[in-house]
Parts: structure tokens; C-alpha cells; sequence
């Protein structure tokens, strides 16, 4: 098998001859070197407690997940730039806070257009110029087109192919939002001809918030022959037809997977019915474990596993309400407060696994700051690319940390933000949220200060990982630094140093 050397390059032996001896040999006789292919697996709505490998008292089976885990490193200290899709798929994408491209801090619906402006710099585009293979699959949800749509009769720009993919096959939102079609590079694979009606409730904050089984919202058009449970699988399917075509080529590729699940409707098919402990919701997360089990099997079975550096994370935490934590004794979050939406840690606090033979040591575990900003600095490093000054001005290099070679913290400060956007500022164990309440789905989303009562939120999550105990009178020291290197950051419009 070939040797995977530093910065992702992979050095062929040439005739049974050692790494050492290959790396020796002069330009003219050396192995040509190979950039990895990069795999981002990304589900929807997945909850920091739900893989066992996180949460010895999951309710839910995540084998495929649990065997990731061991094979790579688990960060436990990883998070979503916000606590909503939208705004953390874009910062994913794009290395940038997602406040400093929008004032919008909350979903799009399947309608809206292109959230990423014209020549804004992605990871796809990055990796195309490096000379990669750029594809993606699955949920979009960063917007269509130039403006806001009614329909998608012709063909939408910009779209994913205007971003820097090659090829994109997906749907334009949630599994819950028309249209519901799927869409290929530019144009809807099946005119979308259906009406659909809603279905299901999806209740507030007060009831549980999103993710009832079966819910969808209606008014909008559908694909005839669309169906909501079919769709994981399909995504699926074509993930690994991508992954079998492009093993056999000599160029690398970079595969941006994008699960509709566990996001509601929760529709797991018969086969995984019942087979976790926490209902349907448990039981999607099974099959979501199950549908990126069969993805990390075809790179395994395309001889590719040692080539190839895989990311697997949630884009914000699971939206599981105290009702449901009763009900099925679960906790979707572990013990971090809140749920999806909010500025609390179980709003952005996601799992993440990355394996990478040859480069990150198996069964290791990372409890570094860090975000999910910081992917597009990290392949950027990992394929020996700069980062122009107008790019990933929020994203840092984990690539010495992977590798085990860090002497110091990836980062000083990171921020967040929840999905009615209240901003907070942590750094290293102290989080400052500049309001009160959760700023989300969790009640009380929001609250007036009382005279002589505290304005913002500061906790000191070593002592105090729930958020219970705020500090914000006892030291007001802390609220004053935090809140100037939040200005700071906000009106450097960058984090990233140049």
C-alpha cells in the first residue's frame, strides 16, 4: 500500500523500496506524488450525544460511526459557526463567518437565491484550481439562482457550479421545504408539475420545535414520483457511484456529502424501524449511521481508503427538547444545554470524526476549540495551497493538530452565533453570549434586563459546562475583554491572520 507522507501527499515505494529510500531518490526517479482525495460528510441536525462513541448512553446504534472513531480522531470540542443550516453550511464552504456575508441569520427556504456571492472563493473552488475533481451531493440550502424563485423551469446561475463544483446533485433546501425535486449542476432533473400539502405539525419552541415525524411544509411544487423516504438512499447511491468513477482516475477528488438526515420528516426505512431505543428520530439516525457506513465502505472497497482524508460532522446540534429527553430517556445532546437554534452549547457543539491513514493517529481524541470554519484553511494546507487575503477570513489550519505536530492552540477565540442571531465570543474556557435567553428554539429565547440584573450571559465552561451559573457580575473583567476582541473581530472583518 502506498505510504501517505505530510501536507497530503502520497509517495509511492517504488519496487518493495522503503518510504525513506523513495523519498531519498532524485526528481528525476522519485514516485510522482499524489495530492489525498477529501471526503466532508455532513448530516443534518445530528446531536452531539446521539453517536455512541460520544455518549456511552446513546439510545441509538452508530456502529459505522463508532468504528470511524476509532480508526481516526474525535474532536470534542468542535463547532458549527451557528446553531441553524443555512449560516453553517455557508461558513463550511466559504472559511467566513456567516454574519459578515448577510445579516440573515436564520434558514432560506427552498426558494431563496444564491447566498454566496459571485466570485467569493469556496473550498470546491479552491480544490478545483489545485486540480481536484469537485463534486457534491445532497441538500444544498444556501440558494438557487440570482433571485428569489416561484419555480425552477429553467435553468438557475449561479448554482452549485458557479461555486467551484464540478457537478452538484441535490435538493435546494431541507427535506421539509419545497420544491421538492431534485436538482442536477444547473436545472431540475424533473419538472416540478406536483402540488403538495403540509403534512404533519411542526410545533414551536414551546412543544418541541422541529422535527415531528411526517412533517413537511406544503404549498409548493413537487416532482411527480418524489418520495421523502427515498431520497437518503438515492443520495446515498450517488455519493458512491461518484466515489467508484473517480477511484479508477489519476486525478484526486473531492466529494462534498450532504445528508438530508436526521432532519425531519424523520422516515427511516422498514429495515431500521425499531432498531434504536429513542423512536423514529433514533431510528433515522440509525439509518443516516448506516447510509455513511455504505459510503466509507465503497472508498474502502475502491483501494482508496489510504488515500483519501475523510471529515464526518453535523452542521448544528440535534433540535431533542426536555419532552423527548423524558420520554425516551435520550439525550440528543448529551448534557450540554439547549438544543438546535440555540446560542447554548447543544445548538453548536457538533461531533466530528476525521480519519486520514498515515496522518491521524487512530483512537486519538482532540478536546482543542476549534470550528468548522476552519476546513477550508486545513485543505489548504493539506494541498499546499495560500489563501488569498479576501478568502477563509475566519478559518484556521488544523492540519498541525491532525497531525499530532501542534505546540500551541489552533485558536484564541472563536465565535458563534444562534439562529435568531445572538452572537457569543468564547475563549478558552470562558463564553461570553451578548443577551439573555438562548436566542433559539429553547424557552426563554430571549429576555428584558431587570435594573441591577445582568445584560449579557459569561460562563466558565470548565467548571461549569452547563451554563448554569452566570458569571457575568463576578467578573465583569472577563465581559469587558470578550466583548472588545468581539468588536474587534467584528469590524476587522477577518479572525484569519494575513
Amino acid at each position: 500500500m502506498a505510504n501517505v507522507g505530510r501536507r497530503g501527499f502520497v509517495q509511492g515505494a517504488i519496487g518493495g523500496a522503503s518510504a525513506l529510500a523513495v523519498a531519498s531518490a532524485t526528481m528525476a526517479h522519485a514516485a510522482p506524488r499524489r495530492l489525498p482525495n477529501i471526503v466532508f460528510i455532513l448530516v443534518d441536525d445530528m446531536g452531539w450525544g446521539d453517536i455512541a462513541a460520544y455518549n456511552p448512553n446513546s439510545k441509538i446504534p452508530t456502529p459505522n460511526l463508532d468504528r470511524m472513531a476509532k480508526q481516526g480522531m474525535r474532536f470534542n470540542d468542535m463547532h458549527a459557526s451557528s446553531a441553524v443550516c443555512t449560516p453553517s453550511r455557508y461558513s463550511i464552504l466559504t472559511g467566513q463567518y456567516p454574519w459578515r456575508n448577510s445579516d440573515k441569520s436564520g434558514a432560506l427556504t427552498g426558494y431563496a437565491p444564491s447566498l454566496i456571492k459571485q466570485g467569493r472563493l469556496t473550498v470546491a473552488g479552491m480544490l478545483k484550481k489545485a486540480g481536484y475533481y469537485t463534486a457534491g451531493v445532497g441538500k444544498w440550502h444556501l440558494g438557487l439562482g440570482d433571485q428569489p424563485k416561484t419555480d425552477f423551469s429553467k435553468p438557475f446561475h449561479p448554482a452549485p457550479t458557479d461555486h467551484g463544483f464540478d457537478y452538484y446533485f441535490g435538493l435546494a433546501a431541507s427535506l421539509d421545504m419545497p420544491p421538492y425535486a431534485y436538482f442536477e449542476n444547473d436545472h431540475l432533473v424533473t419538472p416540478a408539475t406536483d402540488k403538495i400539502e403540509a403534512a404533519g405539525k411542526e410545533g414551536g419552541a414551546a412543544n418541541g420545535g422541529r422535527g415531528n415525524l411526517g412533517y413537511h411544509r406544503g404549498g409548493g411544487a413537487m416532482a411527480p414520483g418524489f418520495k421523502f423516504e427515498q431520497v437518503l438512499p438515492d443520495f446515498t447511491d450517488k455519493a458512491i457511484e461518484i466515489v467508484n468513477r473517480q477511484a479508477k482516475k489519476a486525478e484526486p477528488f473531492f466529494l462534498y456529502f450532504a445528508l438530508t438526515s436526521p432532519h425531519n420528516p424523520w422516515l427511516p426505512l422498514p429495515e431500521y424501524k425499531g432498531k434504536s431505543r429513542a423512536g423514529d428520530y433514533g431510528d433515522y439516525v440509525y439509518q443516516t449511521d448506516a447510509m455513511v457506513g455504505k459510503v466509507l465502505a465503497a472508498i474502502e472497497d475502491a483501494g482508496i481508503a489510504g488515500d483519501t482524508l475523510i471529515y464526518f460532522t453535523s452542521d448544528n446540534g440535534a433540535p431533542w427538547d426536555d419532552v423527548r429527553i423524558e420520554q425516551y430517556g435520550h439525550r440528543a445532546n448529551a448534557d450540554w444545554r439547549g438544543r438546535k437554534s440555540d446560542v447554548w452549547e447543544g445548538g453548536h457543539r457538533i461531533p466530528c470524526i476525521v480519519k486520514w491513514p498515515g496522518h491521524v493517529a487512530p483512537g486519538s481524541v482532540s478536546n482543542e476549540m476549534l470550528s468548522l470554519t476552519d476546513f477550508m484553511a486545513t485543505v489548504a494546507a493539506v494541498t499546499g495551497q495560500k489563501l488569498p487575503s479576501d478568502a477563509a477570513e475566519d478559518s484556521f489550519n488544523a492540519l498541525p493538530l491532525l497531525e499530532g505536530r501542534n505546540k500551541k492552540p489552533i485558536r484564541e477565540t472563536i465565535i458563534h452565533e444562534s439562529g435568531k442571531g445572538l452572537r457569543s465570543i468564547r475563549e478558552g474556557s470562558w463564553k461570553l453570549e451578548m443577551g439573555l435567553g438562548s436566542g433559539g428554539f429553547s424557552l426563554p429565547d430571549s429576555a428584558d434586563p431587570v435594573p441591577g440584573g445582568p445584560t449579557v450571559q459569561l460562563y466558565d465552561l470548565k467548571s461549569d459546562p452547563g451554563e448554569l451559573n452566570n458569571l457575568w457580575h463576578a467578573r465583569p473583567d472577563i465581559v469587558e475583554r470578550l466583548t472588545k476582541k468581539l468588536k474587534q473581530a467584528e469590524a476587522a472583518g477577518r479572525t484569519r491572520p494575513i
